[in-house]
């Protein structure tokens, strides 16, 4: 990630030290995230801002300023922001838009125009922002379009059940809608929360709604989402390397077919959020069938790393188990016949103990599953779950797979390195250091 900054000049500073905020030049604000301030609110850097008078804000706002003269488009949901937001970059891009963006995922160097980075510098109208609803990361943001993905309960340390995040989208989007009077969002009603979302909005909200919905090719359910304005999908083929969809609704006279580059169901729905935008920003019917077909995807995003000793290994970033799910499904279509490994690094002792069942019914599912230690990220409690529990929990809900905790990601990649075989599909997943358990797996075959 840091390749970027390093391109462009920008000087890093590797570790922490209160000079950074007190020697001359000072800086006149300090961008910091909440992966920090909910974690460690008198760290020494904080400490001398607030001595200094120097205004402490979420780095969210940063990029907020940078996009205040631009026709601001977040995208926000439990699920799929980053490769939606990454698609409809990628569609505004090769539509000549020449947009701006910030997402939260590695966007290809086709996308940048220069070094794979998860920003994207512009001349046109358009900044795309991934806005995510962590603690109101996203209130920063004051979109004229957004896109809703799908609302689910995460991060159980903020939200206290899904009524929880759709109340805190509800409140962005209305704050919004304040800003610019009349907004447009995009929301995927074929989603439980994202419909609950839309009722909420219906009739109080002074923006406008297109409804997105991925229906079931051959069902003859043609009934258009209730916000009137639509925009509907159908998978009408797949294979081990695409998904063809056609949509058909607003914007679209005829209906429009693309051959996407990328598998699963969850992605189809991710091209659908991302054309409606699209097109609800001006880019022709054509242009965003081309890009849908296009796009290849952003890093860590069911990313192919490669194959060793017949055994092919993906990355993920998957922490929740509605993703992890999905994500070997896709796999499954990707590598149809192999025996599919569920490699997962938890992401937080929080979420991990809240939603152990869940965790443990979707990754019994594969054909073996390792479970690496738990990454931490803003815990203060580590104790309220442990990889080991987690894979007990596996084990019994299917005693006839290889289950095991092994420890690190290091001790995990060597643990796998002797259990997997050839033809066998490892699929990585988590969100810390996972993506060095695929790194050092492949080392470790190829040196076999």
């Amino acid at each position: 990630y840091t390749a970027s900054l390093e391109a462009e000049g920008i000087r890093l500073a590797w570790a922490h030290d209160p000079s950074h905020v007190e020697r001359e030049p000072a800086p006149q604000r300090l961008g910091v995230t909440k992966a920090l301030t909910a974690i460690a609110p008198d760290h020494p850097e904080l400490e001398a801002a607030r001595r200094a008078g120097i205004p402490i804000e979420p780095w969210q706002q940063v990029i907020a300023d940078a996009a205040f003269d631009r026709t601001l488009v977040g995208v926000a949901g439990t699920h799929g922001k980053s490769t939606t937001a990454g698609w409809l970059v990628h569609l505004l891009a090769s539509a000549g838009a020449d947009p701006s963006a910030f997402v939260g995922a590695l966007l290809s160097a086709e996308v940048t125009g220069g070094v794979p980075a998860t920003a994207r510098r512009g001349g046109g109208a358009a900044f795309v922002v991934e806005a995510d609803e962590y603690a109101g990361n996203f209130d920063a943001y004051r979109p004229s379009h957004a896109v809703v993905t799908n609302l689910e309960w995460d991060h159980p340390d903020v939200f206290a059940d899904r009524a929880a995040v759709v109340g805190a989208v509800e409140a962005w989007l209305r704050r919004a809608g304040e800003g610019h009077g009349a907004p447009v969002v995009y929301a995927n009603v074929a989603d439980e929360g994202a419909a609950a979302l839309v009722e909420r909005l219906t009739g109080t909200w002074p923006g406008s709604i297109v409804g997105t919905a991925l229906i079931e090719a051959g069902t003859g359910e043609d009934r258009r989402p209730r916000t009137g304005r639509a925009i509907l999908g159908r998978i009408v083929a797949t294979d081990a390397e695409s998904t063809t969809i056609e949509l058909s609704g607003d914007g679209l006279p005829t209906p429009v077919r693309a051959r996407l580059a990328l598998v699963g169901r969850h992605n189809a729905a991710n091209a659908l959020g991302a054309a409606a935008a699209a097109l609800g920003l001006g880019v022709p019917p054509d242009a965003v069938a081309s890009g849908l077909s296009s796009f290849r995807g952003v890093g860590r995003r069911l990313e192919r790393k490669g194959e060793a000793q017949g055994v092919v290994v993906f990355d993920d970033y998957g922490h929740h188990p509605t993703a992890i799910r999905e994500t070997l499904r896709a796999v499954r279509q990707r590598a149809p016949g192999r025996r599919i490994w569920a490699v997962y690094e938890p992401l937080t002792f929080h979420r991990t103990a809240a939603l152990v069942d869940a965790f443990a019914d979707v990754l019994s599912t594969a054909d073996g599953v390792a479970i690496a230690d738990i990454w931490a990220g803003r815990d203060r409690d580590t104790t309220v779950a442990s990889a080991a529990g987690l894979a007990e929990a596996v084990a019994k809900r299917n005693p006839g797979i290889p289950v095991a905790a092994p420890g690190s990601v290091e001790e995990t990649a060597r643990w796998l390195a002797v259990e997997v075989r050839p033809g066998d599909a490892v699929l990585v997943m988590g969100g810390g250091r996972s993506y060095r358990i695929a790194e050092l797996l492949l080392e470790a075959l190829a040196d076999r």
